[in-house]
């Protein structure tokens, strides 16, 4: 047990050894990483001592120290206010909605693109999908409120010529409508910025495993499922987990321009949308905080589930 104990330490050591070698062996690569270091350090670490409000009645006059302590009270008023079970019903139904179809939307596309032979269309095709994420959600939203408008809306027009309607349809004046228009704006604006990395991983997959399956007689399909998907697996496993991660996070900028007309308010207002009108239009900086660290303690909560089911296969995270 001895002898054990002593070659264990020796092992500890010569790891701890190698570690410290490769770090200087590398430290014009690692002096690379500090600058982005300091930026999290101060933009995401340091300010972290605002969740003190939620704890506490914040005045901005008297500061985080002199503030009264108040303990869960704004906690508790979240869990029972009536907005509660309606925040968090939207909530969940938009996220699922954007995780079930926007989370496989890029995945799909990356394999199509992958079957086209024709460069020209397949680079045609990529430039086109890539463009919507560069544009701001101001002018994406502006699209579809001109394309879904009563007064010349492209959409109207053309249902209108199809004798489908019969008069225009103010689509973002109804309840009904909000969520697909939502889901769909979304899966357009990203689905081809989000398909950029099942691409490279796609063209990192050795070649001869295709040759080897074509020889033995796999269509395109079989060398889909058999080598295509198995092989990009684990970029999908951890793309996953960092979106079950933020199950919470609906939206905030798409949500609060799409759904701007107070007639949406009920299928609309999301915890993000909530923590932002209480917490700036209404300067409850307290209380928003708090319900900012609830949602937050749930996200850290669905990001350790899903890495942990994650790692029976392998892909987890850590």
């Amino acid at each position: 047990m001895a002898q054990l104990a002593s070659l264990r330490k020796v092992e500890n050591v010569k790891k701890k050894r190698g570690v410290a070698y490769r770090l200087a062996k590398q430290w014009d690569i690692q002096l690379m990483v500090v600058p982005a270091l300091i930026l999290i350090f101060i933009f995401s670490y340091i300010p972290m001592y605002g969740v003190l409000m939620a704890f506490q009645d914040y005045s901005i006059f008297d500061g985080f120290w002199a503030s009264p302590w108040v303990g869960f009270k704004h906690f508790n008023m979240f869990f029972h206010s009536p907005e509660f079970w309606p925040i968090i019903r939207n909530t969940i139904i938009i996220s699922l909605l954007k995780f079930c179809i926007g989370f496989p939307a890029p995945i799909f596309l990356a394999l199509m693109l992958n079957e086209v032979r024709n460069m020209v269309f397949k680079r045609v095709v990529q430039t086109v999908s890539y463009l919507p994420h560069f544009l701001s959600w101001v002018i994406v939203a502006g699209f579809a409120m001109s394309i879904l408008s009563t007064d010349n809306g492209s959409l109207n027009i053309l249902l209108q010529k199809l004798h489908l309607i019969k008069e225009p349809v103010g689509f973002l004046g109804k309840a009904e409508y909000f969520w697909s228009i939502l889901v769909t704006t979304n899966v357009w604006k990203e689905i081809g910025f989000g398909s950029i990395v099942y691409l490279a991983a796609i063209a990192g997959i050795n070649p001869s495993l295709y040759e080897a399956a074509a020889m033995d007689g796999a269509g395109r399909i079989k060398q889909l499922f058999m080598i295509t998907l198995p092989s990009i697996m684990p970029v999908i496993s951890i793309f996953m987990i960092l979106a079950i991660g933020n199950l919470l996070s609906a939206g905030f900028e798409d949500i609060l321009l799409l759904g701007s007309n107070p007639v949406l308010r009920d299928v609309a207002n999301v915890i993000d949308t909530y923590v932002y009108r209480v917490g700036i239009t209404n300067q409850r900086f307290s209380y928003a905080t708090a319900v900012g660290l609830f949602k937050a303690a749930i996200s850290v909560g669905l990001l350790a589930f899903a890495n942990g089911f994650a790692r029976r296969s392998g892909n987890s995270l850590w």
